[in-house]
């Protein structure tokens, strides 16, 4: 698959082509669900807590007798039926996290990438920086590139000035070619590739090398 080369200024320079083995397979849409999904639970935190009747501060005493008074039976003040009581059932701190086979996680991610190639989501974009590490400087690059949107920059390297760059830009991410996130590709409305990130992910990401 060729794809055209764009330069900082957003005009065209020339043709590159796309490895079909990671951005010409079949889109596989239930390893997509799969792989975002387990990315979501990995993040959530777990943290809801609540309190049953044996972990509220109160009495274990009757609040009155059992018989005689005409109003219903009460075991003590902590019961869940009473205001101030504890919590029948509740949330309890928990970890939601699980794994998913490495192999599903990388169909996943190559699938997200052939089906953004194949619908022109993606723009190939020369290798450049941000020596100024200045918010401004990027800000004004990617308006070279249309209007303010949801953009993911992959990256062919860690980059900290051009990730310092874009720190303050809250509908900018920044992905590493080998530490790709399935829910920021597949919700990314636009996606910028650096040249040279295309060429390590097509060696990353090799059937071969995939299957070891």
């Amino acid at each position: 698959m060729n794809c055209r080369v764009y330069s900082i200024a957003g005009k065209e320079l020339r043709d590159i082509e796309l490895d079909d083995a990671v951005f010409g397979l079949p889109v596989n849409e239930d390893v997509i669900w799969y792989a975002i999904n387990n990315e979501l639970a990995n993040k959530r935190q777990g943290n809801a807590s609540t309190k049953d009747r044996g972990e509220v501060h109160g009495s274990n005493a009757k609040p009155y007798k059992q018989k005689g008074t005409g109003r219903a039976r009460r075991g003590d003040k902590k019961s869940p039926l009473l205001v101030g009581g504890g919590t029948v059932f509740g949330p309890k701190p928990r970890d939601f996290s699980y794994s998913i086979p490495k192999k599903a996680k990388r169909l996943a991610l190559k699938s997200i990438l052939s089906l953004k190639a194949q619908s022109g989501g993606i723009k190939v974009v020369e290798d450049f920086t941000i020596e100024s590490g200045k918010t401004g400087e990027l800000a004004g690059l990617l308006d070279n590139f249309g209007p303010g949107e949801r953009t993911v920059i992959v990256l062919k390297d860690n980059d900290p000035l051009i990730k310092r760059a874009g720190a303050n830009i809250p509908w900018l991410s920044f992905l590493s070619y080998n530490r790709l996130r399935a829910h920021d590709l597949f919700y990314g409305r636009r996606i910028l590739m650096l040249e040279g990130a295309v060429k390590n992910l097509s060696e990353f990401y090799n059937p071969r090398e995939a299957g070891k």
